[in-house]
């Protein structure tokens, strides 16, 4: 956990690229005439990509601490897997079931590294983030998930434990394996919820022929030089 990490610049950043793709998102489901996309839900709950759309989110995502951080759960050699905002609607915001960031990825694949960034002051209230330690889930392994009808979410984990909330201030950080089970609650404030995910590995990601990229395999740092 590292708690107000980010810098106010970086923070002002990337709170100000968020509204924007939210409104690119409402106006694909405008154009498909529908309220519920992927795992979008129109004015409740949405997960938006930014990579490719916007410099200072790039910026961002391999900046100096996005290095540090990857080389230090990672090592020497840092891709950036994937990316993406993950918004909760005032009074509206979507709880999200049990899940492992790796249960998304039907194949063997080596475990990656997810940043959970707190644009806002995240609370129970306001559909913080709950993790489940490997001891407590019983296992560290990646196990397979269960497609919720309802909600369309992915669930891995179907017990009691509530897990630990992360409770920190707009700019934290809670760094975890995608083989780690994290859930969260629904937004009950009157105030948008906003996080930001970044997601390394240490070797490119592929699909499952392996004849490219699952997502992202951009480098970060390689032998130990970020690559700018």
């Amino acid at each position: 956990m590292l708690e107000a990490v980010l810098s106010a610049h970086d923070l002002e950043a990337l709170r100000g690229e968020c509204q924007r793709f939210i409104d690119e998102r409402d106006r694909e489901m405008d154009r498909l005439g529908v309220d519920t996309l992927d795992l979008d839900h129109r004015g409740s709950r949405y997960f938006v990509h930014a990579y490719g759309a916007s410099p200072a989110v790039r910026r961002f995502l391999f900046s100096e601490l996005m290095a540090e951080v990857g080389q230090a759960a990672l090592g020497d050699t840092v891709y950036l897997f994937n990316e993406q905002y993950v918004v909760k609607a005032a009074e509206r915001g979507m709880k999200f079931g049990w899940h492992q960031d790796s249960g998304f990825i039907p194949y063997r694949h080596q475990p990656y590294l997810t940043c959970w960034i707190a644009l806002d002051d995240v609370t129970e209230a306001n559909g913080t983030v709950y993790l489940l330690p490997y001891a407590r889930a019983g296992t560290g392994e990646v196990v397979q998930h269960v497609r919720d009808e309802e909600t369309n979410d992915l669930v891995g984990y179907f017990g009691d434990d509530p897990g630990d909330p992360v409770i920190v201030p707009a700019g934290s950080m809670a760094c975890f394996s995608s083989t780690l089970f994290h859930r969260s609650g629904a937004n009950t404030t009157d105030r948008m919820r906003r996080v930001y995910l970044a997601q390394y590995s240490a070797e490119p990601i592929l699909n499952e022929d392996r004849s490219g990229p699952r997502h992202l395999a951009e480098p970060v740092l390689v032998d130990g030089e970020r690559v700018s």
